[in-house]
């Protein structure tokens, strides 16, 4: 007897060692090959503290990818994790969209409405904590009029390529550098950190420091911005197309169904598929908002209701303070309901600060900006220009949106999973996700308790009828012909949107194609994998446990996430 199960003993080593060594080393070729990309360095980051902008980098990094593609192919994933196997098809969707990105030339077109290569040198403007940080913000300083040299090399390509941004949308867009066009350095937003220098430096380091900021702001980058505003005017703006829709463009109609498999993270849906769905959404939402008007007793037209939320005084707030105040006010009453709703609630801190004057005319409402490091915190920006156009009936659903649960409370768990995920899914964003679980925290505001009169009601009914406008309009747009008065009448007609919100959003639309489908897409996708669970599960459904699923990965595509939400229905029964 004793032989026999020796002998077994024998053949189970004999068997099973070989899948073991595999399944180890199927796991060590995905590590290797993440960490082939995480360490992959195309250019000195030192020499080019703001990145490096060129056609033959671009082609290095696609061909790049290339090479990782054709390993992770062939990866036998049946011996990895769940978490590797997300890893993979995460690091797989990346890759591939940097090959797309190349083939389709999007480098060529560094612009849009209210983002873009010189636009984005805003957000470089972080508070000074030590010499090091002053160091590190001066060289970022030095490093602008390179940045903006390779960028107009760029965006003079795409012109003689027929791919740019159209005219259109550059309608007041001089306030994008005008603002930094200024007579003395001391004037200059980059040069307001030098203002609150911390109290660890030398008189000496002081001094050297402010000298060489105001140099560098008057020698290099107000003339930096001259360029700027001198090309935009005389060559690129003139020489832009005037068609609105990226399918007019070469290649346009492929790109723009591979944008939009891209935004909804599938390969599922036709531009034809959304627009219907919009169309739908659009009906069902504005039958709800005309319930609300007959609860408000209101006398007159749907239109009429409209125009009432976009002109009477009792929405609006006198200054920008009073609106930032009622923004953390909202801010502060949602943090006191987190615990009910979510298991795990992230470290990281945020505030609640205005958008910043030189981009806020071609802003959004509010927008969610993430902390640079680990001594920073995230910020909620609200944005204040034109007051008449930033209505508080709207505010609770932006507050979400932006702040918790929305941007702030997820993509922080996102940062702080730490090394139970590899870093490039720490910092990947992906719309559908994270737009997709914004727009739905919006929704969940019911539950939360932050809809306190039937205006907010409304107001998030209007942000809601706003992202499934987006998928009619933005179909309309790049797939359907629509012109820009169609798009502005459209939004009109059916958000309580201001006036200039309509047209700034509508150009975004316009130079984003098929991103702005991403947040009702993904939205609709995590609604309906809670009305599953809550279907099948019945008393065994629990919101946080629901809440974790979603989140505990981080971010993921929607098939993972529906994946995932289905293997949780299964073990809770």
């Amino acid at each position: 007897m004793r032989k026999i199960i020796v002998l077994i003993a024998l053949l189970g080593v004999v068997f099973f060692a070989p899948c073991t060594t595999n399944a180890q080393q199927d796991q060590q070729q995905l590590e290797q090959i993440i960490a082939d990309f995480e360490s992959y360095k195309p250019y000195d980051r030192k020499a080019y503290p703001l990145g490096l902008f060129t056609e033959a980098k671009e082609e290095k990094d696609a061909q790049f990818a290339k090479g990782l593609l054709s390993r992770l192919q062939a990866l036998d994933t049946s011996s990895l994790t769940e978490t590797q196997i997300i890893s993979k098809e995460l690091l797989r969707f990346r890759l591939q969209n940097q090959v797309d990105e190349f083939k389709f030339k999007t480098f060529l077109n560094p612009i849009q409405a209210d983002q873009g290569f010189h636009l984005n040198l805003n957000y470089r403007i972080k508070p000074i904590l030590s010499y090091a940080d002053a160091m590190k913000y001066l060289n970022m300083l030095n490093a602008i009029p390179t940045y903006v040299d390779q960028h107009i090399v760029l965006l003079d390509k795409g012109l003689q390529l027929g791919i740019s941004q159209p005219k259109i949308i550059f309608n007041g867009y001089g306030s994008t550098y005008d603002t930094h066009i200024v007579d003395n350095a001391e004037e200059s937003s980059f040069y307001s950190p030098f203002t609150a220098l911390p109290s660890g430096l030398g008189t000496r380091q002081r001094d050297s420091v402010i000298k060489a900021a105001k140099s560098v702001i008057n020698n290099k980058v107000v003339p930096a911005f001259k360029k700027i505003k001198n090309y935009f005017e005389t060559q690129y703006i003139p020489s832009t197309r005037t068609a609105i829709g990226v399918s007019e463009t070469p290649n346009g109609k492929e790109f723009y169904q591979n944008r939009i498999n891209y935004y909804t993270t599938t390969e599922e849906y036709t531009a034809e598929d959304i627009h219907a769905i919009g169309l739908a959404e659009v009906a069902r939402i504005k039958s709800e908002m005309e319930l609300i008007i007959s609860k408000v007793n209101f006398e007159g037209s749907f239109s009429d209701f409209l125009t009432f939320l976009r002109t009477d005084p009792q929405f609006y707030t006198k200054t920008g303070n009073e609106l930032l105040m009622h923004a953390r006010d909202i801010a502060k009453r949602i943090d006191a309901e987190l615990p009910k709703y979510f298991k795990t609630l992230p470290r990281t801190p945020y505030g609640v600060k205005k958008v910043p004057d030189a981009i806020a005319p071609k802003y959004t409402g509010g927008r969610y900006s993430g902390p640079s490091s680990d001594t920073q915190p995230g910020f909620y920006l609200v944005n204040t220009y034109k007051l008449e156009s930033r209505p508080l009936y709207t505010l609770p659903s932006l507050t979400a949106h932006e702040a918790v649960p929305g941007h702030h409370l997820q993509g922080s768990l996102n940062r702080e999973l730490g090394d139970s995920i590899p870093k490039f899914r720490r910092n990947m964003y992906l719309s559908a996700y994270g737009e997709g679980w914004a727009l739905y925290t919006e929704f969940l505001g019911n539950e939360l308790g932050i809809y306190r009169t039937p205006y907010e009601e409304f107001g998030k009914l209007t942000y809601e009828m706003w992202r499934a406008c987006r998928l009619v309009v933005d179909t309309g747009i790049h797939a359907k012909g629509w012109t820009r008065e169609q798009v502005v009448d459209y939004m009109t007609n059916n958000t309580a949107l201001s006036a200039h919100e309509i047209n700034t959003e509508t150009d975004r639309y316009i130079a984003w194609p098929g991103q702005a489908i991403s947040y009702k897409m993904g939205e609709i996708k995590i609604r309906e994998l809670r009305k599953k669970a809550e279907r099948e599960l019945g008393e065994q459904f629990n919101i946080r446990d629901f809440h974790e699923i979603i989140l505990e990965q981080g971010t993921v595509t929607l098939p993972i996430l529906e994946q995932r939400v289905n293997n949780y229905i299964k073990r809770k029964k």
